[in-house]
């Protein structure tokens, strides 16, 4: 019967597996400026044309165009009103009829990250191309993500202005902005984004457990980009060792007051969330309290016990829980958000940001990243366009519902 069976087996090369592995074979050890265009060559064998790669620049307000042979590279397309930007936003794939043809607008996601949208024409659009080029433009994305370690171009493309050394540093510093799984998405925006220095934001999913951190660290510049890479260090070293948020907290003071001295400090909200009960632990260390939006309004500030900034030798904090419902979202944010003035003079405050978070409501079927977008568009135009210090946003959104199929089998 098993020889029956290896027998029967169709190991014949289909077209799709022959484009998406000539693909795979030929970029394997190919230069990163040449993957956009062997991309755009093997998007012509099945007649696709006007091949475009647009990667999110760094204020998350535009879809810069790769150059290349082969590519067409058109201005920059804004995220908000464009075609390409709803692909984008939506993580869908987008067609716009055309006089010649078919335009299409596919996203790039590594994993649940948006890298951007890769765009081309076709004549005419069957499921088979749908089916197709969906698998393609994942490909495209680790791609572009693998190659993008070793080269500076695709950064360059990304970067709309110059940046600083501290935002450099932030920024290699940074997860993914997005990450969505079957019971949870986060998602986190830093501004300024060319000249951020103290803020940071970081998070690992391991096993069933979500751990989270949002960092201010005092001051601008290198010195605070210095005490934030510090701080998200000692939390990553923590997080690999140990398991309780009083013991990361513990570590990340400790190597804070050492490395600084105890006139630094960094403000800090370090939180477990236990994907299958929504049981959140919150640590909070001189933070503003996280909101707890739920069906687009804000019912709650999360309160924890009070607990002395990372780097002033403070007590073993205690671990305040608060339980989530279904669908609920947690947004934290850094003291620049609320301390930025008005024109009158006057901060920007909680309340504010409050009413704005309110005000904004939600859509259906939005995700985390595209309402923290919005948000954080409202709340700049709130505060006359006016960031003068870091304001970081971070969202998590617990969507409550079973394991995957796959965790069973462990």
């Amino acid at each position: 019967m098993g020889a029956l069976d290896e027998e029967s087996v169709d190991r014949s090369e289909s077209f799709g597996e022959r484009l998406l592995g000539r693909l795979l074979d030929r970029a394997r050890l190919m230069p990163p400026q040449l993957v956009a265009p062997l991309v755009a060559e093997e998007v012509a064998t099945i007649g696709g044309r006007d091949v475009s790669i647009l990667l999110q620049d760094y204020a998350q307000e535009l879809l810069v165009p790769l150059p290349g042979r082969n590519l067409r590279v058109p201005q920059p397309e804004p995220v908000d009103g464009s075609a390409a930007g709803r692909a984008f936003l939506r993580a869908e794939v987008i067609e716009v009829a055309q006089a010649d043809g078919v335009r299409m607008y596919l996203p790039l996601l590594d994993g649940s990250d948006e890298v951007g949208v890769m765009v081309l024409t076709l004549d005419t659009v069957a499921d088979d191309h749908r089916r197709l080029l969906r698998r393609l433009a994942g490909l495209v994305a680790d791609m572009l993500v693998t190659k993008g370690a070793y080269t500076d171009q695709f950064f360059l493309a990304r970067r709309r202005e110059p940046m600083s050394v501290s935002a450099e540093i932030q920024w290699g510093l940074l997860p993914p902005l997005t990450m969505s799984v079957r019971q949870v998405e986060v998602a986190g925006i830093l501004e300024p984004a060319y000249r951020a220095a103290g803020d940071s934001f970081d998070y690992a999913l391991n096993d069933n457990i979500l751990h989270i951190a949002v960092i201010d660290a005092m001051g601008h510049d290198l010195d605070a980009a210095a005490m934030a890479t510090i701080a998200i260090g000692a939390y990553r070293h923590a997080r690999r060792v140990f398991i309780s948020l009083a013991e990361k907290y513990a570590f990340m003071d400790d190597a804070i007051s050492r490395q600084f001295g105890p006139d630094h400090f960094v403000t800090a909200q370090l939180m477990h969330l236990n994907l299958a009960t929504g049981a959140m632990e919150l640590v909070n260390a001189g933070h503003p309290a996280p909101l707890l939006i739920r069906d687009g309004r804000v019912v709650a500030q999360l309160e924890s016990a009070t607990t002395l900034p990372v780097g002033f030798g403070g007590e073993i904090p205690k671990v305040r829980e608060h339980l989530l419902e279904p669908g609920d979202r947690v947004l934290c944010y850094t003291d620049g958000i609320i301390e930025e003035r008005l024109c009158d003079g006057q901060p920007f405050g909680e309340e504010r940001l409050m009413r704005c978070v309110d005000r904004l409501g939600v859509e259906p079927m939005e995700g985390a990243r595209a309402y923290l977008r919005r948000l954080s568009h409202v709340l700049r135009s709130e505060r006359g366009g006016h960031t003068s210090d870091d304001a970081t946003l971070f969202m998590v959104q617990w969507r409550g519902g079973g394991p995957d199929r796959l965790a069973a089998l462990d």
